[in-house]
């Protein structure tokens, strides 16, 4: 007899958009309690009220963006905590801005803020501390939890096993497995599986049935589907992704029809605002920190070697639209009339005040105002030459996917130490990886570790 399972009613309360909500009241609550504590009072004035609807406004662009609502498997770990710090210390940062630039900052109360973030992040932090060790126990003592059929190809369906054997909070068990063919690679060894018999209608007790297999196997899929037409339970498709390269998959509605995406930015409106917001702001501060530094260098490269202080290149950014990509001159004027060639960086011909900019990095400076006009990110990959893009494409499997966003001045390849005549295709798969994992707090993390990994990188010509 199979093991039946017990279920508590509202299984998916505690979803994403449910914890958003919870976020949300949060923060507002916090306000209110940064409120009293402040001017102890209850009765919050009009443009106070103003700014709480402004935080939760930006509160909402804020931590998703840092992937705070996807799975933590029910523990609360320091990595999300400092998410969360991070995350508030930025919502309280734009709140800063916006009152900056409408010079609205005298009418609110600074210790008034830095309270409400430090309470709402408290908050969020709390609740989750609470909550994870409760939804564990009650899985645990077998409540919350749903059976699962897995039916389809061997390997995948043991893949299936390993995840849910492997993440128990998630509240699967697997009841039944029935294979399409026998397991020949013996992953399966020992575990108890029936072989599907096509044409045969599918009865189950468990509650969820999940159909693993590749999507070039979709006529069997249909043909599983229909032998479970009597079925009551969820019925979902895991189709074997393992042979796509993947950059920030998802199923979307797209005017009434579901896709499965396979390539996409993963710059919705939101996180391009949020981006475009980091990037004017952190641009603008470091030209101000960097002025005494970059007018040290303009005078360095004038008096080093005729010709102008700035060097102007075509390059590709974002959708493979070029731009003129600004850098400090560390050659000899005309020292590519001949024409360019991939490579070499170590043996191109340089200024010895150049050869110094070249080793510290300190050439890029002047690409801060291509992040001012638009042209690039601070963080994003490295945008290269219109002929090497045009040579690159048809050479390396996914290289235009790296302009799916803005080109940066550093990035995930720069800090791991792939740049410069070092493997190009290693370079494209940190830059898809960080598209395909994009955050503010990946963002945060690149910039900090460049100051130590990328200003005096080895591979720096």
């Amino acid at each position: 007899m199979r093991k039946k399972y017990k279920t508590v009613s509202g299984y998916h309360a505690y979803t994403t958009e449910a914890v958003r909500v919870v976020d949300l009241l949060l923060l507002f609550l916090a306000g209110w309690l940064a409120y009293w504590l402040r001017f102890d009072t209850w009765e919050m004035t009009e443009r106070y009220l103003w700014g709480l609807t402004l935080g939760g406004l930006f509160s909402l662009m804020v931590l998703p963006s840092f992937n705070i609502y996807r799975s933590w498997r029910g523990q609360l770990r320091v990595r999300l905590v400092f998410k969360f710090l991070t995350a508030y210390a930025i919502i309280g940062g734009l709140l800063a801005l916006v009152m900056f630039m409408t010079k609205t900052g005298a009418n609110f109360s600074r210790a008034w803020v830095g309270l409400w973030m430090l309470i709402g992040a408290g908050a969020s932090i709390s609740v989750r501390a609470v909550a994870y060790p409760v939804l564990n126990r009650i899985r645990a003592r077998g409540a919350n939890r749903k059976s699962v059929m897995l039916i389809g190809e061997p390997s995948s369906c043991a893949r299936a096993r390993r995840h849910i054997l492997g993440l128990p909070s998630a509240g699967f068990d697997v009841g039944r497995i029935v294979l399409t063919d026998h397991d020949l690679s013996g992953e399966l060894a020992g575990i108890n599986y029936e072989l599907y018999q096509c044409g045969t209608t599918i009865e189950h007790e468990e509650e969820e049935v999940w159909i693993c297999l590749p999507i070039s196997k979709g006529d069997i899929v249909r043909k599983i589907q229909s032998s479970l037409s009597l079925s009551t339970g969820n019925v979902r498709y895991m189709p074997d992704m393992r042979d796509f390269r993947l950059i920030n998959h998802n199923l979307s509605d797209v005017a009434g029809l579901f896709m499965l995406d396979l390539s996409c930015s993963p710059m919705s409106f939101g996180a391009r605002l949020l981006k475009r917001l980091e990037d004017r702001l952190l641009s603008a501060l470091m030209l101000v920190i960097f002025s005494p530094l970059m007018v040290a260098i303009a005078v360095g490269v004038k008096f080093s070697s005729p010709g102008p202080i700035l060097y102007r290149q075509e390059r590709v950014g974002l959708n493979g639209v070029p731009f003129m990509m600004l850098k400090f001159r560390s050659m000899p004027v005309d020292v590519e009339k001949e024409g360019v060639s991939w490579g070499g960086a170590k043996s191109k011909a340089t200024t010895r005040f150049g050869a110094f900019l070249r080793r510290t990095s300190l050439d890029e400076l002047p690409q801060l105002i291509n992040v001012i006009k638009g042209d690039m990110s601070i963080v994003g990959p490295r945008p290269e030459r219109t002929v090497f893009v045009e040579q690159l494409k048809h050479e390396i499997p996914g290289y235009m996917q790296k302009h799916m966003v803005k080109a940066g001045i550093t990035g995930w390849a720069q800090i791991n130490g792939w740049r410069g005549d070092t493997d190009l295709q290693k370079r494209i798969e940190c830059d898809l990886w960080y598209i395909e994992n994009w955050s503010l707090w990946l963002d945060f993390k690149i910039i900090f570790l460049t100051l130590f990994k990328g200003f005096l990188s080895k591979h720096a010509y």
